[in-house]
């Protein structure tokens, strides 16, 4: 019997985060199609009302960083794992300011 490793590494570690990895991908899609109705809403509100949903720019700021946190977890830029192991991302109150 040899010591030489087989094919695959055997570090639990790794095999744990392809499970999350799995599972934020799920996320992903789910907070992608939020955002694609959030985008559509927003844009059907502001041709009827005239003005921007203000507490749906600070959702969608939210839900923007979300998904930018469950990429850098997928593409191992970030061992923090998202929203729900952590806290979701608060919307930043300068994006209102700003426009």
């Amino acid at each position: 019997m040899s010591n030489h490793p087989g094919p695959f590494h055997q570090d639990n570690a790794t095999w744990g985060r392809g499970l999350y990895m799995l599972l934020f991908a799920v996320f992903y899609s789910v907070a992608e199609f939020v955002l694609v109705i959030v985008c559509v809403y927003q844009f059907v509100s502001g041709l009827i009302t005239g003005a921007l949903n203000q507490r749906l720019i600070l959702f969608s700021e939210s839900l923007c960083a979300y998904i930018a946190q469950i990429l850098s977890y997928v593409t191992f830029r970030s061992s923090l794992k998202p929203f729900p192991f952590s806290p979701f991302p608060d919307a930043d109150e300068q994006v209102i300011s700003q426009q």
